[in-house]
């Protein structure tokens, strides 16, 4: 049986290839430049993992998963569903009868006017998935019990829930079309801490019980390793570092994980105050002027001319383990000495 769930873990659900995102923003009068929101991004998702996403807020990640979901058109590169590319619309919708977006606000991704039956129910209208009312009726009523909410509930509005709930019911909407792969945009990021681990932790209960595939976008790093099995760290349009979760958080490699890991509170009081904090100066740049080379290196404490000369590519440096930087593990060593 354990070898039965390691080979089906194995297998590639999607395969993102040098996907890129670049909007048209204005610079003056007929005049348009590039912005770079996502920028030749390549990984693979295996059936019956979460893949995390984490990086700052404008790094790309949310743009990244609605292109994923082609709410936008990609700019270039090719996107694989189960081993085949999705070339056409007939190719979009069939991708999307599979996968599912669960957004950020649960306050404005939910209309307003219409009953909780509805809103679930919605899914199964456009895509034509049941034959009588009360098929539809009894769907609604089995997907809001998956996610906790009860059949009291079918027939209020949204204003008459608390954030929690509303994202539940976002849940069970994007439950309806019985999808393989859900993508997350910071699902939990506009509820209180208390209501995050329930959501969490319903999601990797509904991931156990139904077999899904995630992938889950955040900006908290802690709630990304509980949830995921391998992290993409993500900055200015770029996967800089792709590994398992332990391996991210335990021992990083690229630059900006490093500090991005020495930024994470710890419980324990006497390790908090002999740890070692890589404070960045400046902010992220803009996507519309990036820097030359590395995009990273105007704020690595370890950057030097080289870095400005090529940009550096995203390689396998161990097994299963990608890094973007000339100088990986560097940082990391001279972290380590400092706390010694």
């Amino acid at each position: 049986m354990n070898g039965e769930n390691t080979e089906v873990a194995r297998e590639e659900l999607v395969r993102v290839e040098n996907l890129k995102e670049y909007f048209d923003v204005s610079s003056g009068i007929f005049k348009t430049v590039k912005l770079k929101a996502v920028d030749d991004v390549s990984f693979t998702i295996m059936k019956g993992e979460t893949l995390g996403v984490v990086g700052e807020s404008g790094c790309g990640k949310t743009t990244l998963g609605r292109t994923l979901m082609y709410l936008y058109k990609p700019t270039a590169g090719n996107i694989y569903y189960k081993g085949e590319l999705i070339k056409d619309k007939k190719d979009i919708k069939n991708f999307r009868l599979k996968t599912t977006m669960v957004f950020q606000d649960p306050y404005s991704s939910l209309n307003p006017r219409m009953t909780v039956e509805d809103i679930i129910g919605e899914p199964l209208d456009v895509h034509k998935l049941y034959k009588t009312k009360e098929e539809r009726r009894q769907k609604v009523r089995y997907l809001m019990g998956l996610v906790g909410l009860s059949e009291e509930h079918a027939t209020r509005y949204p204003h008459e829930f608390s954030g929690g709930q509303r994202q539940r019911i976002g849940i069970a909407r994007a439950l309806a079309v019985e999808p393989e792969f859900i993508i997350c945009d910071e699902p939990v990021s506009a509820l209180d801490v208390s209501i995050q681990a329930q959501v969490v932790n319903m999601f990797e209960e509904l991931q156990e019980k139904l077999g899904l595939t995630l992938m889950f976008i955040a900006h908290d790093i802690l709630v990304v390793r509980h949830i995921s099995d391998r992290i993409a760290v993500m900055y200015l349009g770029k996967v800089v570092e792709l590994a398992d979760s332990d391996a991210i958080c335990d021992n990083p490699l690229h630059p900006y994980t490093v500090t991005l890991m020495s930024a994470v509170p710890m419980p324990d009081p006497d390790a908090a105050r002999h740890a070692h904090r890589i404070i960045l100066s400046g902010d992220i740049p803009s996507p519309l002027n990036a820097p030359s080379g590395c995009p990273f290196r105007t704020r690595c404490p370890i950057a030097d001319e080289d870095c400005a000369k090529a940009v550096p590519e995203l390689k396998e440096v161990e097994k299963g383990r990608f890094v973007a930087c000339f100088k990986y593990g560097q940082l990391k060593k001279d972290f380590n000495s400092d706390k010694d």
